[in-house]
């Protein structure tokens, strides 16, 4: 028999350990967003100059261009929002709006440029002559990491509208696999820990991954090809987590 002061001590570490998740949920999320932001901008630069390096930062506005128009074709109506096309446009205006308008930062960057271009045109090789020349090679990428900022808050309003299709696919595979425990149980059939832990270690992969891989995309695809067998693949996750689970937790 097993001790009962050792089996309430771990029902306590379970509880705070589920607590600590909870709390440092959102702490997590943040910074997942944050890894594929800078992972975005990061294979957007690389793909500047080894990949497509004629088009600059034009690349990048063409992807802007592409994430919208498939947006407003392909996502005509969804459960989250009313009018997703509508929505992506007005979340793009208002990004720009305020991160290049109102904090100045557009009329800064033009001042800087004009300022740098004057001083990598000046004869004397001083500080601002340096400058100007960091500054001229750097500008297509700075002009490029602003467009991928914007086509990341495009790919994420995506991720939220098919937040319901991974929603439905998960509950979908959670009731199979507790009918499926159910039928097992009530026929004695064999039960495996083996297979409920490997299981259960591919549900945060498969949650997690997709948007990264989405977000940090260099080139604009449809949402489908990545999270619908995503989706699919996390359902049969769940279906088998549920099937197997008995007092393996």
């Amino acid at each position: 028999m097993s001790d009962p002061a050792a089996t309430a001590q771990r029902q306590q570490t379970r509880q705070r350990n589920l607590v600590s998740t909870v709390v440092s949920l959102p702490f997590r999320f943040f910074g997942v967003l944050c890894g594929s932001l800078l992972l975005c901008i990061l294979v957007e630069w690389v793909g500047m100059h080894l990949f497509w390096p004629e088009q600059g930062w034009r690349h990048a506005q063409a992807m802007l261009h592409y994430e919208l128009d498939q947006l407003s074709t392909h996502f005509t109506r969804s459960v989250v929002v009313q009018e997703p096309g509508r929505t992506a446009h007005r979340l793009i205006d208002g990004a720009h709006e305020w991160i290049f308008v109102k904090t100045g930062l557009m009329d800064w960057m033009q001042g800087a440029a004009s300022q740098a271009r004057a001083g990598a045109d000046h004869p004397t090789r001083d500080f601002r002559y340096y400058l100007g020349i960091v500054y001229v090679h750097l500008e297509s990428y700075l002009i490029a990491a602003a467009y991928t900022l914007l086509v990341f808050l495009v790919r994420l309003l995506v991720l939220c509208l098919m937040l319901p299709l991974f929603c439905m696919a998960a509950f979908v595979g959670l009731v199979d696999g507790l009918v499926r425990r159910d039928i097992r149980r009530f026929g004695a059939g064999r039960e495996s820990g083996f297979v409920y832990h490997r299981a259960k270690a591919t549900l945060m992969p498969l949650l997690v991954l997709p948007w990264v891989i989405y977000l940090a995309l260099p080139v604009s695809v449809s949402p489908l090809l990545i999270l619908l067998p995503s989706a699919l693949l996390l359902g049969v996750a769940v279906d088998i987590t549920a099937g197997s689970f008995k007092k393996y937790l």
